[in-house]
């Protein structure tokens, strides 16, 4: 009978002599000793918690699925009001790890349609907001109304009308054809009572383009539809079953002319339309969800490899032959270690380069927002750095998400025949994680909005134009030569 070893004791073996300081090394990388202890702690609050168990996701119907998360929302909802912001972003970041699923659904509310009063209503429309109940979800469950079944990437070419009506003070919220409908919307199938809608404004039969308006979808009370809304269920998906995505059509729905956010555009009671000088300037804000994916790709395919790895450091296949032998771990195959060690170099490439992203996309912010309504070189410098964060976000966003699913996919390969159990929790997550490779804009496109700016960068270069800190290495190609 061969010699056979416990995966405890193979894998113990494996971390007996690290060459590196393991502890040091992950604090470094966390941030902190405090951030790995917080880290740690709220992860033992998760495991010891009945309700974030996922051994069971697999046999969950989607009824259950979606019932689950409802609880886990209250539960975090209750946490995020009561606890520093701190800890409550460190959480929010292991969830998104733990319950890809969950965290969308919690995230449309906080991080989109909050994220839209933050970053694009007047400080009294945010309070507004705020007492009644946006921040808590007390009274206010929001979702984030861009996509279209007729249209997603191009936000300019949306169908919706807000048309302004000057004799009762309120816009008309409309969906003129059927490519107009709000579609994959999340929580307006069941959850949502409030919705950031992006509509095409319209006053004096003038179109100013798209906007945003919040507008009520269900009575707070009693749930039920407000007039002229109608909403359907998507359904099942690929993944990520915990949030009710579903579709929205709007007939002639009044609100009233201060449920347009107007940080930005601004609409008077006589109809007259200020415009900011800086249009471009309001879209800022919506470069964060391409931020976060760098950062959630980079996070997502740690799990998978870690998953991979630590299978690989107690699984075993074949022997030398000799009597009693205990066969080899697949780890110690370099074959093996050919097929995993440069995904994980990969990945901490994924997890330095999403620091710098986060980092530049803050410093964007804090400069549009100490802006104000400043004109001439500080504008200037404003707009540059804007056009070239959304490049940066919009290449990364494309260029990690597409590493990820494949690192994800190579991960299940890796486990041989196991890699096809859904208990390994790799085929959820590729089925979740695939979803980002085509929302918060098509990959493809966003590669192609990429190139398009590094070709102009570089012929403004050619005419004498200096290039950003981070597109140096441009500096040959920008000669005449090309050289």
């Amino acid at each position: 009978m061969r010699h056979q070893r416990s995966p405890k004791a193979s894998i113990a073996e494996e971390r007996k002599a690290p060459s590196f300081p393991i502890r040091e090394l992950t604090y470094w990388l966390d941030g902190g000793k405090d951030v790995t202890e917080l880290k740690e702690r709220i992860m033992l609050e998760l495991e010891r918690d009945p309700l974030w168990r996922v051994s069971d996701h697999p046999n969950l119907t989607l009824a259950e699925t979606r019932e689950r998360a409802m609880k886990k929302i209250r539960r975090l909802a209750d946490q995020a009001t009561s606890r520093p912001l701190e800890e409550t972003m460190v959480r929010m970041g292991i969830i998104s790890v733990v319950d890809p699923g969950f965290w969308t659904r919690f995230g449309v509310h906080f991080g989109l349609f909050f994220g839209a009063l933050q970053g694009q209503a007047t400080p009294a429309q945010l309070a507004y907001w705020m007492e009644r109940g946006a921040f808590t979800m007390q009274g206010v469950t929001g979702c984030f109304g861009m996509t279209e079944l007729g249209h997603g990437s191009n936000v300019a070419g949306l169908e919706t009308m807000a048309t302004y009506d000057q004799n009762t003070d309120e816009f008309v919220v409309h969906s003129p054809t059927l490519t107009a409908t709000k579609w994959w919307i999340g929580g307006a199938a069941h959850t949502a009572t409030h919705c950031a809608v992006y509509a095409q404004l319209i006053v004096g039969g003038k179109r100013y383009g798209t906007k945003t308006f919040v507008v009520q979808l269900r009575d707070t009370k009693t749930f039920e539809l407000m007039p002229g809304v109608n909403i359907g269920d998507l359904g099942k998906k690929m993944g990520r079953d915990q949030i009710d995505n579903g579709w929205i059509r709007f007939t002639h729905v009044r609100i009233p002319r201060s449920h347009m956010l107007m940080k930005h555009t601004k609409v008077l009671r006589s109809g007259e339309v200020i415009e900011p000088p800086l249009a471009q300037l309001a879209y800022g804000a919506l470069i964060q969800g391409r931020v976060s994916m760098v950062s959630d790709s980079a996070n997502v395919a740690k799990r998978a490899l870690t998953i991979a790895t630590r299978y690989a450091g107690v699984r075993r296949q074949f022997s030398d032959g000799t009597a009693n032998a205990l066969e080899t771990k697949l780890l110690d195959y370099p074959i093996h270690q050919h097929r995993l060690l440069p995904l994980m170099a990969q990945t901490f490439a994924m997890v330095f380069a999403a620091r710098e992203m986060t980092v530049n996309y803050q410093q964007l912010m804090a400069q549009l927002s100490d802006l104000g309504e400043a004109k001439g070189a500080a504008a200037d410098d404003a707009i540059k750095n804007l056009k070239e964060t959304h490049a940066t976000s919009a290449g990364l966003k494309a260029f990690c998400t597409w590493m990820c699913l494949n690192i994800i996919d190579q991960c299940r390969q890796s486990l041989g025949g196991h890699g096809y159990s859904a208990y390994t929790g790799l085929s959820q997550a590729y089925s979740d994680f695939a979803v980002h490779c085509t929302w918060e804009g098509d990959n493809t496109i966003l590669t192609l909005q990429c190139g398009r700016y590094l070709v102009a960068t570089a012929l403004e270069a050619r005419k004498g134009q200096p290039l950003p800190a981070n597109l140096a290495y441009l500096q040959g190609a920008v000669s005449k030569s090309g050289a």
